[in-house]
This record gives C-alpha cells, sequence and structure tokens, in this order.
C-alpha cells in the first residue's frame, strides 16, 4: 500500500508540474505576441529615421541640432525648434529619460502636438525647464479644466521638485488615457490634467536653449 501511495504522489506531482508549465509556457507565448502591439520603441539608440524635425531657421541643418552618440539623442538648444514624430499617438504610457550634460536649462516634450509644423504647435508641453519638470504649457489655444485662470498658459506643478542633478539621468512618464494626462518625474505624480482640449497627435522632444539628451524612449499602448 505505501509503494502504490507513493507512485500515486509522484503521478499527481508529475501531471501537476507539467499543467503549470504548460500555464507558464502558454501565458509567455500571448506575452509574446501581445507585446509587439503594445509596445513601441520611439528611438532605436542608432538613428533618427523615423522622426521629422522643425527649426525656427530653416536654414540651419537639423544634422547639426540632433545627433546621437552612444544611445542617446543630443539637443543643442539652438536654434528654437524641435524633433517630432511621424505618427500620432493615443491612450498609452511613455517612458522616457532626460539629463542636462553641462549646465541645467530649459526644453519640454510636446504631447499630443498637431500640425502644421510651427514654433509652438498646438499641444500640451510637459515642462523641462529646471526646477519646473512637470509643469503643463497648455499651447496654441489648447486647454484643459486645471487652467483655470485663463489669462496664464501654466498649470504649475503639484509638488516640489524632485529632479536630479546636472549631468545623472531623470525619468519622465506620462500616461495618456482619452482626455486625460499624468505626468511622473522619476517616479513622483507631478501633474494631472483632465478634460483635455486634445486626446491624441504627436510627440516632440524640445530644442530650447541649451544642451539636453535623450534616452530609453518608448510607449507601452493602453
Amino acid at each position: 500500500m505505501k509503494y502504490l501511495a507513493a507512485i500515486t504522489l509522484l503521478f499527481i506531482t508529475s501531471i501537476s508540474g507539467s499543467l503549470i508549465a504548460q500555464v507558464v509556457s502558454s501565458s509567455a507565448d500571448q506575452q509574446r505576441e501581445c507585446a509587439p502591439d503594445a509596445y513601441i520603441r520611439l528611438f532605436n539608440g542608432k538613428d533618427l529615421n523615423n522622426w521629422v524635425f522643425f527649426l525656427k531657421d530653416p536654414s540651419v541643418d537639423p544634422a547639426a541640432v540632433f545627433t546621437v552618440k552612444d544611445a542617446a539623442i543630443h539637443i543643442t538648444g539652438n536654434p528654437f525648434g524641435y524633433m517630432r514624430t511621424r505618427e500620432q499617438y493615443e491612450n498609452y504610457k511613455m517612458h522616457l529619460e532626460w539629463r542636462w550634460p553641462a549646465e541645467a536649462t530649459n526644453s519640454g516634450v510636446f504631447i499630443h502636438a498637431q500640425v502644421p509644423d510651427t514654433i509652438w504647435p498646438a499641444c500640451f508641453e510637459c515642462q523641462l525647464k529646471a526646477g519646473s519638470a512637470g509643469d503643463f504649457i497648455c499651447m496654441a489655444g489648447t486647454d484643459m479644466n486645471e487652467r483655470t485662470d485663463k489669462t496664464k498658459i501654466a498649470v504649475v506643478k503639484k509638488e516640489t521638485s524632485n529632479e536630479v542633478p546636472v549631468g545623472d539621468w531623470n525619468t519622465m512618464e506620462v500616461i495618456c488615457k482619452d482626455n486625460t494626462i499624468e505626468v511622473y518625474i522619476n517616479g513622483t505624480l507631478q501633474n494631472k490634467a483632465t478634460g483635455t482640449s486634445l486626446s491624441k497627435g504627436s510627440i516632440c522632444l524640445q530644442s530650447e536653449g541649451k544642451d539636453i539628451e535623450f534616452r530609453n524612449i518608448y510607449l507601452i499602448k493602453i
């Protein structure tokens, strides 16, 4: 009887292990199947072929302003302008990292940017100005519920500044769902917009002043 019980236990354990392995394998297969549709890498770490460039001074070659080195995008900040995704996006979580290589100055990330391209397109800027990362700027007539003072285009962040020192990498995560936008700086929710007048558009990295670098830029659809 003890021998039979041991055989039965071994059989049940084997079957259970097999079923668990099948479930894990099935889950992994589903993740592999879904990941290509949900995950969008905006910057491949090598080149900027999938971006469009706009500069205030059209006589300047964008290749002199926007470059790639060591898997990071380097933007000189002069002249003013931006690099824009060719595609428009909605309902996503975006992750990116940025740093000031030499001096903390000014820049921004445009969300839901509209065409035609102009120096200040219709969009919501997620501010990266030193000390103000996380502010919203409602550009070219865009609006949100939190902009209660219509004489101003800025909606100031909710928490104290939590940017890291010059030379270190910051993280920004932007969650866009329908007509809401949340902005996290280094893991802290700094701002939230509701009732936004735009819910879809391109994403832009701004050239505004001096050097800034970006890396690890991707979207996850939600």
